[in-house]
This record gives structure tokens, sequence and C-alpha cells, in this order.
């Protein structure tokens, strides 16, 4: 279904990657020969959200990668074959040329060459049918979107309920973690009742998700985001530098380290989460509004709870 990324275009920021000169052309061109006989090369670009993992060779060179939060070990949130959805049968992934996947799959025929700044003992690949080899890098398959090389479209989309993949996707850092971008706390409604939310993108338009606070998470930590099942169930609300705000006191918006050089946004010191299988209510003008059904939810020793009336 080609409409969700054509869309795409015209709601997330694109970003033109960096010109080479003749001679560094010329020796790009003779690393990319090398790299097409041994596998695929992966590469640093500068996106707008800051550098991030590309294509280096082959057909998609300089097309940005991504990956899904629900993605682990073999089991995987982007599903190849057709999924029945709200909005009409749609496909996560394919193959590279794959033009029915709304997330195709970046495949190899070797072994996957580390370009600049792409630390090799972080990639490889993995044999999935109806795919072929995908590249991964820190454990995590890669995708692309885009349209076209050097846009960046696909940061930022969550897509919980619709299609059922229940994942957020992210740009890849040299270090194999996500590469948020701001993000902007809001308010949604759910059940008559006004919440804390984050806007994020989905295949129907922006979204304000509500986002949950978690009773296991102490002082100014984050427990759940060091459980990885947690966090595939309950992504934390990340962000790169400060996020904005719409409706809400600033006075109520931090944030906290989580690891690596990732930050989770808080909430009066609460540490916030989407809820991976956040069901989404159909509108009569053709969007959708979250239930909230995450509340109340007891699991990884705490409960998980809207934050109301901010």
């Amino acid at each position: 279904m080609h409409l969700r990324r054509w869309l795409a275009l015209l709601a997330v920021p694109a970003v033109t990657l960096t010109l080479t000169t003749p001679a560094m052309a010329s020796a790009a061109t003779t690393k990319a020969t090398a790299a097409k006989a041994s596998g695929t090369e992966i590469i640093m670009a500068d996106t707008a959200f800051g550098p991030a993992l590309a294509v280096g060779s082959g057909p998609f060179k300089n097309f940005t990668l991504y990956y899904i939060t629900s993605d682990h070990g073999s089991s995987y949130g982007c599903t190849t074959g057709v999924t029945k959805t709200p909005i009409g049968p749609l496909t996560c992934t394919g193959p590279s040329n794959d033009q029915n996947a709304e997330w195709p799959a970046i495949t190899t025929a070797g072994k996957p060459v580390a370009g600049p700044g792409v630390r090799q003992r972080l990639l490889s690949r993995v044999y999935r049918k109806g795919v072929g080899w995908q590249v991964t890098y820190a454990g995590h398959p890669l995708y692309l979107f885009d349209r076209q090389a050097g846009a960046v479209t696909g940061e930022g989309w969550f897509e919980p309920g619709l299609p059922p993949w229940h994942g957020l996707w992210w740009l890849v850092s040299a270090s194999g973690q996500p590469v948020p971008w701001a993000g902007t706390l809001t308010t949604a409604k759910v059940g008559g009742k006004s919440v804390l939310a984050e806007t994020y993108q989905t295949g129907i338009g922006f979204i304000n998700f509500p986002v949950y606070t978690f009773s296991g998470d102490t002082g100014y930590g984050s427990s759940c985001s060091a459980n990885a099942a947690c966090q595939r169930a309950w992504p934390s609300v990340l962000t790169s530098g400060s996020p904005g705000y719409q409706g809400v006191p600033a006075s109520g918006i931090g944030e906290v380290g989580i690891g690596g050089q990732l930050t989770q946004v808080t909430w009066n010191g609460r540490p916030l989460y989407l809820f991976s299988h956040e069901e989404l209510i159909p509108a009569s003008n053709g969007g959708a509004s979250p239930a909230g059904n995450g509340n109340g939810v007891t699991a990884f020793g705490g409960t998980f709870s809207l934050v109301v009336n901010p």
C-alpha cells in the first residue's frame, strides 16, 4: 500500500546526504564494487535527527534505515505476508525491492560491510523466509521505508494496532541504539478525560497517544527501560534534547538517562511509556482515537497508569 509512504513525504522532514568530490566519488565507487562482491555496505549518514545508519552500496545507496521495537531474536513484529487490518490488507516487509511491502528489508548477498563510522562487530545478517538475508545491526533487523535516497520519513512511526505490528520505528545510531526525535507532550481524550499524551506518526496521520507511568519505577530511575521484554511491551518515551509541549505545563516535564546515550521523558519525575498494544477506536472522519487500554495493566513488577488531567 504505497499511500502511507507517499504521504509520509509530506509529513516528516527529509535530509539530503553530504555531496562528494569527484575523487571521493571514485574511491566510493571502488569501495562499493568491493562491497557488492562481499555484501551490502552500511554507512553513517547525516540526517535531520542526527547521524544514523543508511545503505552505502547497491540500488538503495543512501537510503535511510530503520528498526522496529517489536522485533526481537527470531520473533518479528514486522512480518512477511499479508496482514488484514481495519484499513485493508497490508504487508509489513519483504525483499528490498518488494513494492507491496510497507517496510522492505535491506538484504545482502554476503556478509554486510561496515562503512566509515559503522562498527563491523555489530553488523550481521539473518535469513528470513520471504525476505532472504536481512542485514542486522546490534541484533536489530534493518528496514527501508522512504521513496527516495536521503529522505527521512519513517522516523517516529508508532503502529500499536493499525496495522497490528505493535512497535515504534526509529533511526539507528552507530552504537545500535535508537535515534529519537525531540517529541511533543500534549493531551488526548480517553473516556472523556484529558490525559497526558505524545504525538506520533501513523498510517492515518499524526495521533496523540496516551503515555503511562509505572509504579515499579523507583526514585528517578526507569526499571522498565532496563528490561528488554518490558521495553517491547512498553516502549520508553524517548527524546533528543528537551521535548516540546502543547497544552501542558512545562514545569512537569523532565528527562532521565536510561543507559548509553538515551534520554527518557519524565513527568513530575516519573518516567513515561507507550503501550505497544494501544487500541485505536475508529472515528467517523476516518481518523482514530486511542482507547487508553493500558491503564491499570499490572506486569513486570508494577502497574502502568495514565496521567489524568496533567
